[in-house]
């Protein structure tokens, strides 16, 4: 973007495109406030910005998405944007766990499982009913979660108080097992319903027993979605239009230097463009990017208490990944997939190792995103994402060093690493699911930690920032309102928890806060639509929001593109 497309003023700024970003900048563009974008990248999306090579898409770290469908909390948030939203697709198999010695397939008619367990462990009979009737309890609590993600920093007392007795109601199902995680844990959880060691050996990539539990809840009630097609990098391009639409600009390649205050108030920030420092004035400034890189490099020494900041860097993250995306010169399902996500585990090995790091240990997700989307990929042509947890200490930070201006340094050392972990995870899926899948490979792509570090910024690398749990709700790590006025988080950070419904909650949060305090008409009556007191059709004809057109409409992909195209010839 050019210096002279920038204005003088805005009454919001937002630090980061990524969904968090982008979804309180398309509300506040609807609520008619002028609003600038700044992204450090040259795409949008954040983790959802994929990539293309060659006719290929790939998509960067979303297996699967939860509350897009109808009434859920995503599709209920995005049709207040606009109708025109991408639709996600409801999933009909959704996991398959695989080991040494079970293969077992969890669709959208989870008794199916619960039934061929019953088959496998009749013994076991009445504790499997009992797991699986615990787990629909779970998953119809999340159904109602599209009734409670207002956050209470946007309430008045006595909503606070309404809406604490919702949290509970919520929370009820889940409140017996939230203690039972880590290996002692989990085997004490699991034994409340069945002892047999085999039955517990399926579960064996897990780390607490709600992450057994949750999955099959939101089967119940057909809560996993596959992103819509094109692949996932449509949602956030989608918003991208709304905002410009509004004639408000997502600038990017800009990089945030400084926020600038005045008596404890931010006024503006300086970033940086194609080697050019400038400078923009603000009223407000939403920063939905690392919370980290705000309170210790984009703020004043003393702006942020000492306390917090410490508190801060103590906080439980999500771990980062290795994704090896694979390019394949046959379909993903000649090779034996489906649209399922596939956990390979061998559930002889140690409890800390199935998540640890080691790739030739830990437990690895498969994803066929061209079964699920075919415009993903040529015709006849294929993709595959293998996805394992990482961490960014492994082997001496992934063989780099930071230099002097405090950039990570990638060099011959890294790349071979980066192989050797890929050819590892390569070498385990086709022994244990698709034989010969080397053959079939035409290219393949590594991000480690480093590369989402360089991507998104997030400490480590971390896939959602910090992780729902107790030592973060009681150091209070989640927050919208910062110690600097009119300084807003609004990214990940502002909530605990992590994925596409947690980035765009915290977003349409952050965006409330700002016009409880601009546009108090308008606030009541987007927090009316997010207390379902409110109906989209009421809110849609209120002269509070400009009118939005519907108008977007999805580019081709190049597979799509090129599907009429005389086919290259090769020799």
């Amino acid at each position: 973007m050019r210096n002279q497309e920038f204005k003088d003023y805005y009454d919001v700024i937002v630090i980061g495109a990524g969904i968090g970003g982008l979804t309180s900048a398309a509300l506040l563009s609807k609520a008619g406030l002028s609003v600038c974008v700044l992204e450090k990248e040259p795409r949008v999306g954040g983790y959802l910005a994929g990539f293309r090579r060659k006719h290929f898409i790939f998509d960067t770290a979303i297996h699967w998405l939860n509350q897009y469908g109808p009434d859920g909390m995503l599709d209920k948030l995005f049709s207040a944007i606009g109708t025109d939203h991408p639709k996600a697709i409801e999933q009909q198999r959704i996991r398959r766990y695989k080991g040494e010695n079970f293969d077992y397939l969890l669709t959208n008619q989870p008794d199916d499982l619960r039934n061929q367990l019953i088959r496998d462990y009749p013994e076991e009979k009445k504790g499997i009913e009992k797991f699986f009737l615990k787990a629909r309890q779970i998953g119809r609590s999340f159904k109602n979660y599209n009734r409670i993600f207002r956050s209470e920093e946007t309430m008045p007392f006595f909503r606070k108080l309404k809406n604490k007795f919702r949290m509970l109601e919520f929370a009820i199902p889940f409140i017996p097992y939230l203690s039972f995680s880590g290996e002692k844990g989990l085997k004490k959880g699991l034994d409340r319903f069945f002892k047999n060691p085999r039955l517990h050996q399926i579960f064996s990539g897990e780390q607490e027993l709600l992450g057994c539990l949750i999955p099959i809840g939101w089967s119940y009630f057909h809560d996993f979605q596959s992103p819509p097609k094109g692949g996932s990098q449509v949602i956030p391009q989608w918003l991208q239009y709304v905002v410009n639409y509004y004639r408000n600009p997502v600038a990017l390649q800009c990089q945030v230097k400084e926020i600038f205050l005045d008596k404890g108030r931010c006024t503006g920030l300086s970033f940086e463009h194609r080697g050019k420092i400038q400078r923009l004035n603000s009223k407000y400034i939403i920063a939905a990017c690392d919370i980290e890189t705000v309170y210790e490099k984009m703020l004043p020494p003393d702006a942020i208490p000492s306390d917090l900041k410490k508190r801060l860097r103590k906080a439980d993250l999500y771990s980062s990944s290795i994704t090896v995306s694979l390019a394949l010169d046959c379909t993903a399902e000649s090779l034996g997939f489906n649209e399922e996500l596939v956990h390979l585990v061998d559930e002889n090995q140690h409890f800390n190792d199935q998540s640890g790091g080691d790739p030739k240990l830990s437990e690895i997700s498969i994803l066929a995103p061209s079964m699920r989307d075919k415009s993903l990929a040529p015709e006849n042509q294929g993709t595959l994402t293998l996805y394992m947890p990482a961490f960014m200490d492994y082997k001496n930070e992934w063989e780099t060093h930071l230099d002097v201006f405090g950039k990570r340094v990638r060099g011959a050392a890294y790349q071979q690493l980066k192989k050797e972990v890929a050819d590892i995870l390569i070498q385990r899926v086709e022994e244990k699911i698709a034989p010969g899948l080397r053959d079939h490979i035409l290219f393949y792509e590594v991000a480690t930690p480093v590369t989402h570090w360089r991507y998104t910024g997030n400490k480590n690398g971390t896939m959602m920032g910090a992780r729902p749990g107790r030592q973060n709700m009681k150091n209070k790590i989640s927050h919208y309102r910062t110690p600097v006025k009119n300084l807003i988080l609004g990214g990940h950070w502002a909530e605990l928890g992590g994925g596409v419904p947690i980035a765009a909650k915290a977003g349409a949060n952050a965006s409330l806060l700002i016009l409880k305090k601009e546009k108090p008409r308008t606030f009541r009556l987007l927090a009316g639509y997010m207390n379902n007191t409110v109906t989209l059709a009421s809110m849609n004809g209120n002269d509070c929001f400009l009118p939005y057109d519907n108008s977007w409409v999805r580019s081709k992909t190049p597979a799509e593109s090129d599907a009429h195209q005389p086919k290259e010839m090769t020799l």
